[in-house]
């Protein structure tokens, strides 16, 4: 599933399209994706003027002149493709090319400028919502959701406060959305890593009074910050079905440390161990026990 560094890839190549643009037709080929889409949602978004093109956690957030908000969600295999110019781009891609696209492109856009965006769901667990501007932060899809993890107020004094009383292990505790949004497995691994902490670590642990443990609770912060700031700029990772609206390759997963390398070296300078695999809460974890405390 795209992570928080995908989905702002994918915001960020939809923008030169949509931004500031008529939604001039808007073809709806099926009457559900993983949910049902909402009543007239064809209507609803025909002649309207997309005012601006933001990203919450894993979603994206397009807004509208008609003073709703198209939310959607890429689910496991959601991609948009751009048509504009006589070119074809696809802003965010996975190794593996999805076969027969075609019979997948879901919902159409045409917009004023002449660009055709297409989302293509093979799997159809995205979705796609519209609800008010006014009541958006209340809405089903965010009134639970933690912070973000690039803002500036994710920091050590935060986490600390978070994580206080908390016997979920630290890696599960970074998963939950409801303390911090947006975080995904990929990255959670890989900030443990840096940060020298053990993912089976108790996240109440961090919120001790003692000053080490301050200070490991402010360096995994930046930790997270920068993991997620260089996997945008390197255009996020291309595992099985992403694509950028570009339709090049992420490429952030030749920096990995730690994900998806069992049995490799460590790659901290000095560290003697290996990268071993365990199994939390279902979901595969990648670390170093020899330098992860």
């Amino acid at each position: 599933m795209p992570e928080l560094p995908e989905v702002e890839t994918v915001r960020r190549g939809l923008e030169p399209a949509m931004a500031g643009q008529r939604l001039l037709r808007v073809e709806q080929r099926r009457k559900d994706l993983r949910f049902p889409f909402p009543p007239h949602f064809r209507e609803r978004l025909e002649g309207q003027t997309v005012t601006g093109l933001s990203r919450r956690a894993k979603y994206l957030v397009i807004n509208l002149s008609s003073d709703e908000v198209l939310i959607m969600h890429l689910g496991m295999s959601g991609r948009f493709t751009v048509e504009m110019g006589g070119e074809n781009s696809t802003p965010g891609e996975f190794h593996y090319e999805i076969a027969g696209t075609s019979p997948h492109d879901h919902v159409v856009f045409h917009m004023g400028n002449g660009a055709r965006i297409t989302y293509n769901d093979p799997r159809r667990f995205g979705f796609m919502d519209l609800v008010p501007s006014a009541s958006l932060a209340q809405s089903k899809h965010f009134r639970a959701m933690g912070i973000e993890p690039l803002g500036n107020s994710l920091d050590g004094n935060l986490i600390q406060i978070l994580f206080a009383h908390k016997k979920a292990p630290l890696k599960a505790a970074l998963l939950d959305q409801r303390l911090i949004a947006g975080l995904g497995n990929i990255y959670v691994c890989e900030a443990l890593h840096r940060a020298g902490l053990s993912p089976k670590r108790l996240a109440g642990t961090l919120a001790s009074n003692r000053g080490h443990m301050k200070g490991k609770a402010e360096h995994l912060a930046s930790t997270i910050r920068d993991v997620l700031t260089e996997a945008v700029q390197a255009g996020g990772s291309s595992l099985r079905d992403y694509a950028q609206t570009d339709g090049s390759l992420g490429y952030f997963q030749h920096r990995f440390g730690v994900y998806d390398r069992e049995g490799e070296k460590c790659p901290t300078v000095s560290c003697p161990g290996a990268i071993e695999r365990i199994v939390q809460s279902g979901r595969s974890t990648f670390y170093c026990k020899s330098c992860q405390k």
